[in-house]
């Protein structure tokens, strides 16, 4: 089960990564896959990336949607 935090809408397996975390149910909309982890990356979904966070790692395939994106060479 994910967690994400009420505040600012972080997501976490780990509720004691959130500063005011709730349990969440996350949807993936590549696949439809429902109930996923915070990291779920389906094979549809890892062909369109472009972009990796030198942060925490999470990929995109847009950099808007990273904190400090890096292109995936």
């Amino acid at each position: 089960m994910a967690h994400s935090c009420q505040n600012c809408g972080a997501t976490a397996e780990d509720p004691g990564h959130l500063c005011n975390p709730t349990e969440s149910i996350l949807h993936c909309d590549y696949c439809g896959e429902h109930n996923v982890s915070t990291t779920h990356v389906c094979k549809g979904k890892l062909s369109a990336m472009k972009y990796s966070c030198t942060s925490c790692g999470r990929v995109a395939e847009t950099e808007k949607d990273l904190c400090n994106p890096a292109e995936i060479s």
